[in-house]
């Protein structure tokens, strides 16, 4: 495969990781047997260690000095800020509801783009930022209290902040793909985001009953470590050497797919007319965003 083929696929499979990631998190999360903070310390602190072994193993180049404050920006926003607004947003909202909330990340990413890298929009664009925006906004002031979560309102507002942090972290990386191959920063992505995310996930670590879980939640979060986390943060840089970060946020659009598909499979959680059409206001919006 040439080098644009090798990024569309691991694009895909990064949605495909994602979408069905929605169900397993929430079934650990609000199943109780990890406090959502404390899931993010385990997953981040997992994940750099295995990005720090797989760093041993293929050639690295060394960072210069003057790229680690880009480096600890985009921790911040890739990992630290991005993983807890999504872990606390997923113990209050469904599946769904998050998933599709997260498919504004093409919309963000396009009025990042304009105000950081001076890329021009048009007026069927903002037509579809506003389209886009009034699906989220729906999406996230229907719904009511349900078994899935608490609070659904503050849950969507919080994948909705997940959704801008995860957009402006594709602009920082995408500026570093520039200079480095994955393979050199990601691992310190981890070890400064496992270092931000201590101080809010180690008390809820430190309780867990690891003798409690059955062979499926382990299997849960052995999936998010190895192929929601390591995999994803690892397959969505070597896309972006390729691809423009407009054209990488496009493949949200298959996320609420999987995770919608699989939520219902699982019987996690299920699709309403009011959510078909919320999601079908998002669809058009990032539609006219991305289209040529």
């Amino acid at each position: 495969m040439n080098s644009r083929t090798t990024a569309l696929v691991a694009l895909i499979l990064v949605q495909l990781f994602y979408g069905v990631t929605f169900t397993f998190a929430n079934d650990v999360i609000v199943g109780g047997y990890i406090m959502p903070f404390g899931f993010i310390l385990l997953r981040v602190m997992c994940a750099a260690v295995l990005f720090w072994l797989f760093g041993f193993v293929v050639p690295s180049k060394k960072i210069d000095r003057n790229d680690f404050p880009k480096l600890i920006a985009a921790a911040f926003f890739g990992v630290a800020l991005n993983m807890l607004a999504f872990f606390k947003g997923l113990q209050y909202t469904t599946p769904i509801n998050g998933s599709v909330i997260m498919i504004t990340v093409p919309i963000i990413v396009l009025i990042l783009s304009a105000i950081i890298l001076k890329e021009r929009i048009t007026g069927s664009k903002v037509f579809g930022i506003g389209l886009g925006l009034s699906g989220a906004l729906v999406l996230s002031l229907y719904g009511q209290s349900s078994s899935n979560g608490e609070d659904i309102l503050l849950g969507n507002f919080l994948i909705f902040i997940n959704a801008a942090s995860y957009s402006y972290y594709l602009i920082l990386i995408k500026k570093l793909t520039a200079k480095y191959h994955p393979y050199d920063f990601i691992k310190w992505l981890f070890l400064f985001g496992s270092i931000m995310v201590l101080p809010f996930g180690y008390n809820e670590l430190s309780v867990v009953d690891w003798g409690d879980f059955p062979v499926y939640i382990w299997f849960s979060i052995g999936f998010v470590i190895v192929f929601a986390t390591f995999g994803t943060y690892l397959l969505n840089p070597m896309a972006l050497r390729t691809l423009k970060a407009t054209t990488v946020s496009t493949f949200l659009y298959l996320q609420p797919i999987f995770a919608g598909l699989f939520a219902i499979i699982m019987g996690g959680d299920q699709l309403d007319l009011v959510k078909g059409l919320a999601t079908l206001l998002i669809f058009i919006g990032v539609y006219l965003v991305t289209k040529k």
